[in-house]
This record gives structure tokens, sequence and C-alpha cells, in this order.
């Protein structure tokens, strides 16, 4: 087949336009979309960011319309206090009206007069009686007599003070008498503690308190004067008993 023939039978020239379309498209995969496209795209791609401009700026706006209903709600909030206050502080001030109205109504109580004694008048007569009267020296005998009346009131004190009684200070004193063991004599035991005798002591009751393994000791109260009897000198006077006490104890101290 001839050169011309060949070229005869293909249709590519009747079809030109559509390998045209298939050649650009095959270039715009490789190299991106031509320039005509990229000025298409470029305008909506601007009013994608104007629209995400608007909604960022009504976002904006709408955060700051709530902040500003939330601090109107609080200044609100504080007027409603304020006018409490105002409306307890008005209550007082009328209360404090009442009552000043009230005393200033109350009659002021009547004063009682401070009477004063009258100096005594002396009647005067004429100036050379007056210079006659006048006892250059009776000072020293006003002195005397009236340091005189100061000692005797304080002498008449002292006096009254030696009478009155002088307050003793006196204790109980509950003591606790151990025997050595159970075959001491108890009755002798306590017969021994109240020959103790002595001036300011008083025995008073006692009673029998088992201690354990049939032994008992002996609880004694007595009476003392604090001047003249203390708890040691009892103790000492009570243990010179050696064959019945081992030791005194103070079970309980009172004072009277």
């Amino acid at each position: 087949m001839s050169g011309l023939q060949c070229l005869a039978s293909e249709n590519i020239w009747f079809d030109k336009q559509r390998y045209d379309e298939a050649e650009k498209r095959f270039y715009e995969g490789v190299n991106g979309p031509s320039t005509h496209q990229q000025v298409k795209t470029a305008p909506q791609s601007a009013k994608g960011r104007q629209q995400k401009r608007q909604h960022r700026n009504s976002s904006s706006h709408a955060g700051a319309d709530q902040e500003l209903v939330s601090r109107m709600k609080s200044l609100e909030l504080e007027n409603q206090t304020l006018h409490k206050v105002v409306e307890q502080m008005r209550a007082a001030m009328l209360k404090l009206e009442s009552r000043v109205a009230l005393l200033e109504k109350t009659p002021a109580p009547a004063a009682v007069p401070c009477t004063k004694a009258a100096p005594a008048k002396v009647e005067n007569s004429d100036d050379d009686d007056d210079d006659d009267d006048i006892d250059l020296f009776g000072s020293d005998e006003d002195d005397e007599e009236a340091e005189r009346l100061k000692q005797e009131r304080l002498d008449a004190y002292a006096a009254k003070k030696a009478k009155k009684p002088v307050l003793i200070a006196k204790s109980s004193i509950l003591l606790d008498v151990k025997p050595w063991d159970d075959e001491t004599d108890m009755a002798k035991l306590e017969e021994c503690v109240r020959t103790v005798q002595m001036d300011g002591l008083l025995w008073g009751q006692s009673k029998l308190v088992p201690v354990g393994y049939g032994i008992k000791k002996l609880q004694i109260n007595c009476v003392v004067e604090d001047d003249k009897v203390g708890t040691d000198i009892l103790e000492e006077e009570i243990t010179k008993f050696e064959d019945f006490v081992q030791s005194v104890d103070v079970a309980a101290f009172n004072k009277i």
C-alpha cells in the first residue's frame, strides 16, 4: 500500500478535536490545572475565605453579646442588693427617729437641789473687841487635843481587834495504817494510834478495810490545826509502834 493510500485510510484529521481534548487532559494530569482553571477557582477560594471570616466575626460578636448579657445580669443583682440595703437603712432611720421623738416628749426628771450647810454667822462687834479675843497661843492646844483624840481612837481599834477571835486554819486527814500481817491485833493497833496526843490534834472515826489475803488496814480520821500539827509528825509518831505498824499513808487531805 502506498503512502497516499495509508493517509486516505486514517481518520485522525477528522477526530482532531477529540485528540486535542485527550492531549490537554493528559498534560493537565501531569502538570496540574491550567492557568484558566486557576483563574476560575481563585474567586471561589476567596469567597470561601470571606465566608469563614464572616463566620468568625459572627461568633466573636455572639461571644461579646453573651458577655454583655452576663454583665447586665450581675449589675441587676447588685442593684437589687443595694435596694435592699437602702430599705434596711431607711427602716433603721425611722426607728431611730421615733425613739428620739419619744425621748424628746418624755419630761426630764426634776433636779434634786443641792443643799449646802449655811456658814455660821459670826456677830462682829467693834474692832477693839475682835483684837482682844485673838489667842496667839491657842493653836498648840488644839493640835495636842487632836493628837490625843487620834491616839484614843487607835487604842480603841487595837483593843477591838484583839478581842476579835482569830480564824484557825484546820484540815481533815484520813490515814491508812497498815499492819505487818493478818495475825496483828488490830484493836491493839488502833489503841496505840489513839495514844498519840498533841495540841491541835483530834481523833475521829475509824474502820477496818480489807486489803487482801486476810489482811486488813486501819483507816482512821483526824482533825488537825495546820499551824500546830502536820502529816509528817503524825506519820513519825504512829510508826514508832514498830510491833504493830508497818507503814502509814495519807489517803485524803481536805481543808476545813
